[in-house]
């Protein structure tokens, strides 16, 4: 009984970090800038780096990047100002 408990749990642990995985590969390359501006700059040692706590703690990650995409519109305007930002 108590190796089927333990069974069960390491096969949700390895599901769990299955998906975390899954998860933190289009995080890091497009999402952490968008919570994040200090992020999107991130050299790969930093993506590497990170990678195990995005791995870790993708449900906390989840809601803030939905948040992000919905709220970023584009626009020629906000376009421009954008590229005047960054001159």
């Amino acid at each position: 009984m108590l190796v089927t408990i333990v069974e069960g749990g390491l096969v949700a642990l390895g599901v769990y970090l299955a998906a975390g995985v899954l998860f933190a590969v289009p995080f890091l390359l497009n999402g952490a800038g968008r919570i994040d501006q200090d992020a999107a700059g991130g050299s790969r040692g930093f993506k590497l780096l990170v990678f195990p706590g995005v791995v870790a703690l993708w449900p906390l990650l989840v809601g803030p990047w939905r948040r992000s995409r919905q709220r970023t519109e584009r626009s020629p305007h906000r376009d421009a100002a954008i590229a005047g930002d960054r001159r």
